[in-house]
């Protein structure tokens, strides 16, 4: 069976076409903040376009916002300001007359993790997507916890110091901070940048409050990281373990694995996913 999964993120659209567990094409294009619903769409199209053809059955779509999954209708996207109310579903359904199925894309980034990652091996784990925003998926008892709209996990948007989690746990950090992108303060730190260096420690113990604030909420068997900063993971494993350590219950950081995903496109195969699932189909 072969179905195409997309990955709408903060500042890229991806799509795969999955077939037996593999992604066998891509497409990429970008996102721009300051685009109509309508520029944002077509963006859409173009990148869906590449890749569909009379093979493909249906098409799963992971957005960064709430989600009513059962009518389609996508919520306030933060990143993409113009989306406050796309009745998506409707609109590729009738441009493609083929079945389209979408959640949140952390939601999808930890079904993708559950189905074809690490998180084959936990019953009970948090997603935390890092990158242009801080997302999170909750996997209970082997199943995606939704919440209302989908809305569960959005621990981004939690309060913290002068604003929220968010601006303090993902590439907003970095440009507020440093005047650089993510990418670009871990291509220096991997130089050994005392700044970038500097920047990444920071980092990490924002990330380790809110890892706490998860374990606190969920009691997770497992952690896994996703999103491109994970990539940077060496250089604030150890900041962020510091501040885990000083949370209240040391017997259950004991049996907490903070794993940091190996897939390269975990949310395209968890959007994907969804597709397999509403078809019954085994993956």
């Amino acid at each position: 069976m072969e179905v195409l999964g997309v990955d709408i993120g903060g500042t890229n659209i991806n799509a795969g076409i999955v077939k037996d567990g593999l992604i066998t094409n891509q497409s990429y294009v970008s996102v721009n903040a300051e685009d109509s619903e309508a520029q944002t769409l077509e963006r859409l199209f173009n990148c869906i376009d590449e890749l569909i053809t009379h093979d493909t059955q249906a098409i799963g779509i992971g957005v960064p916002a709430i989600v009513d999954v059962s009518k389609g209708i996508v919520y306030d996207v933060q990143n993409i300001p113009a989306w406050k109310e796309v009745h998506l579903i409707d609109i590729l359904e009738k441009k493609y007359n083929i079945s389209v199925h979408i959640n949140n894309d952390a939601n999808c980034f930890a079904m993708g993790e559950k189905l074809y990652g690490k998180g084959r091996k936990h019953q009970n784990f948090v997603g935390l997507s890092i990158g242009t925003g801080l997302g999170m998926g909750i996997i209970i008892n082997n199943e995606i916890y939704n919440g209302i709209l989908s809305g569960a996990g959005e621990i981004g948007m939690i309060g913290y110091k002068e604003g929220i989690l968010e601006e303090y746990t993902s590439s907003f950090f970095f440009m507020r901070n440093y005047g650089l992108s993510a990418k670009e303060i871990h291509d220096k730190a991997k130089q050994g940048d005392d700044l970038a260096l500097t920047a990444f420690s920071e980092f990490g113990k924002h990330l380790g409050e809110a890892i706490k604030t998860i374990l606190y909420l969920f009691a997770p068997e497992a952690i896994i990281l996703g999103g491109s900063i994970r990539k940077a993971y060496p250089f604030f494993k150890e900041s962020m373990n510091q501040k885990i350590n000083s949370f209240a219950y040391p017997e259950q950081i004991k049996s907490l694995k903070i794993e940091v995903s190996e897939l390269a496109e975990s949310a395209i195969l968890g959007a994907a996913s969804l597709c397999f699932q509403k078809l019954e189909v085994t993956t």
